[in-house]
Order: C-alpha cells, then sequence, then structure tokens
C-alpha cells in the first residue's frame, strides 16, 4: 500500500514539474523568441471573434433562439404559472406565442448588438494570457464575461426593449397577463420582461461563443488561421 502511495505521489509531482515546464517554456512578457504574450492575446482575441462570427450568427438568424435548446429562452419562475393557467383553459396557442416573441426579441437585439460584442473582443486586455490558454475549454470566453457582462447588459438592454417592442413582445405579453390576471383565483402579475430577455440572450452570447472556442482548442481543423494554429499548439503541449 505504501508502494502505490509513493508511486501516486511521484506521478502527481511529474505532472505538476512537466506542466511548470511547459508554461515556463512559453514566452515571458517582451519575450522575443517564440510567441511573444501579445500573439498570445491576439490568438484569444481570434478565437472569441470566430466565436462571433460562427456561432453568435446562428442566433440573429429566424429560430435562433428558440430552435436551439442550449439557449432558448423560456419562460421566468414567476410567469411559468401563467403559462400553466392558459394552456388549463385552452389558450395553448397564445402560450406559444408568448415564447416566441420572447426569443424572437432576443435574435432581433443580437443582431443590432453583435458590433458591441465584436468591438468589446478588441478592447480586452488579456493579464495573463498564458493562463488563459492553457486553462479549461472556456477560460477565453469566462475571461470575456467577466470582463464585459456589466458593460454589455447596459449596452444591451435598451435594443432588448426596442425589440420587444419592434417584434411585438409587448402586445403579446400584454394580452397574455391580461388574459391571466382575468382568470379568478389568481394573483396579478408585472415582470420585468426586458432585464430577463437580456440576461438570457447574454447568457446565451456567451454560451456560442464557448462553443467555439471549445472547437477551437480540441480541433486542429477549427484552427483556421497561422495565429490560431501557432498560439493553441502551444496548449496542445500541456
Amino acid at each position: 500500500m505504501k508502494r502505490i502511495f509513493l508511486a501516486l505521489v511521484i506521478f502527481q509531482l511529474s505532472s505538476c514539474a512537466e506542466l511548470q515546464q511547459v508554461i515556463e517554456s512559453l514566452p515571458q512578457e517582451g519575450g522575443t523568441i517564440g510567441l511573444s504574450n501579445v500573439d498570445i492575446a491576439n490568438g484569444l482575441r481570434q478565437a472569441l471573434d470566430k466565436g462571433i462570427d460562427k456561432q453568435v450568427t446562428k442566433l440573429t438568424q429566424k429560430d435562433g433562439f428558440f430552435r436551439n435548446e442550449l439557449v432558448k429562452i423560456v419562460l421566468p419562475d414567476e410567469l411559468k404559472k401563467v403559462d400553466k393557467a392558459l394552456r388549463d383553459i385552452g389558450l395553448d396557442n397564445l402560450a406559444d406565442e408568448g415564447l416566441k416573441v420572447l426569443n424572437r426579441a432576443a435574435e432581433d437585439a443580437v443582431k443590432e448588438a453583435t458590433p458591441i460584442f465584436v468591438n468589446a473582443v478588441k478592447q480586452i486586455t488579456f493579464t495573463d494570457a498564458k493562463q488563459i490558454l492553457l486553462g479549461s475549454n472556456n477560460a477565453a470566453t469566462q475571461y470575456l464575461e467577466g470582463t464585459t457582462k456589466n458593460a454589455l447588459y447596459a449596452k444591451f438592454n435598451p435594443v432588448i426593449k426596442n425589440s420587444l417592442s419592434k417584434v411585438g413582445a409587448d402586445r403579446v405579453w400584454s394580452s397574455i397577463i391580461n388574459r391571466y390576471n382575468a382568470i379568478p383565483f389568481t394573483s396579478n402579475v408585472n415582470p420585468d420582461l426586458t432585464d430577463y430577455v437580456t440576461g438570457e440572450a447574454l447568457d446565451g452570447v456567451y454560451t456560442m461563443i464557448a462553443i467555439e472556442e471549445g472547437e477551437i482548442r480540441t480541433k486542429l481543423s477549427s484552427r483556421t488561421t497561422d495565429l490560431l494554429r501557432k498560439v493553441f499548439a502551444l496548449q496542445d503541449r500541456s
């Protein structure tokens, strides 16, 4: 038993040492050999840009949210009782339309706000690009979300509000809520749909970017530029 434990300790130390060697072999800030930290950061930006171009664009199409189970916007908890009550009295079509227009608003808003995401990626300063590169399959996306979500929410929210009106979601939900509130023995509801859809739409965008980042990290065929191939080859060594 002691021999097995000793073998495990040696294996763990060896693995740590190998990972440390990989990190140390990567260029230091301002280094001139191989890829610099700037090169690595630019490679990560390319990966995020590719996620926006390839995956987020899908969300802007008709049913881009509604037919994508990964990001489909469903009703918030406080409205699930509204959906059930409407279906219980035979208003399934109205309930379905209520769901659809929320997703339509997200699709419309992402279309208008995609340039916001593209610009946000350009402005990112990867303070520790090497650690992000050697991180999880969605490490760059997590970094993007952590550094941009609050600012993007402020810009995204009015776009969502306008989109809800543009696709008629405000009228549909006004009708839905009025019909629900007219049902005997129910408590009136008045949810902030703009805030809810904004948050869900942002989460959907980050989810799709993470999918493409994962593809680039795990599939050589997804590395479609020289820089992506060079940068993520460093990750492959870890």
